[in-house]
């Protein structure tokens, strides 16, 4: 299975920035999205931002315009910049890798044990 294990997690003020990554122990060239989610404290877990293995990216509302993702088959890496930072940015981010179980329109996910973003002033 592909193990993944994310960092770059810290503290940062409102309106700063952070560049949490992921790093997948196996290929990622293979797989369909590449994905960030985070939970926040009493929530539930959230999609952040998926990018698939064609470059297509897609965005929570909520982070549109301040964050991106991307993804290096190469490294087998998959970032998250995050700018302009705000309070309820705050939580737990996991780095997510979906892929499909086919035939069929069915999929399979591997989870990261996840890094912890705090935005305060």
């Amino acid at each position: 299975q592909v193990r993944l294990v994310e960092s770059g997690g810290g503290s940062v003020q409102p309106g700063g920035s952070l560049r949490v990554s992921c790093q997948a122990s196996g290929s990622i060239v293979s797989i369909n999205y590449m994905g960030w989610y985070r939970q926040a404290p009493g929530k539930e877990r959230e999609l952040v931002a998926t990018v698939s293995s064609t470059g297509t990216t897609n965005y929570a509302d909520s982070v549109k315009g301040r964050f991106t993702i991307s993804r290096d088959n190469r490294k087998n890496t998959v970032d998250l910049q995050m700018d302009s930072l705000k309070a309820e940015d705050t939580g737990v981010y996991y780095c997510n890798a979906r892929y499909g179980l086919g035939p069929g329109p069915r999929w399979g996910d591997y989870w990261g044990k996840g890094t912890l973003v705090t935005v305060s002033s």
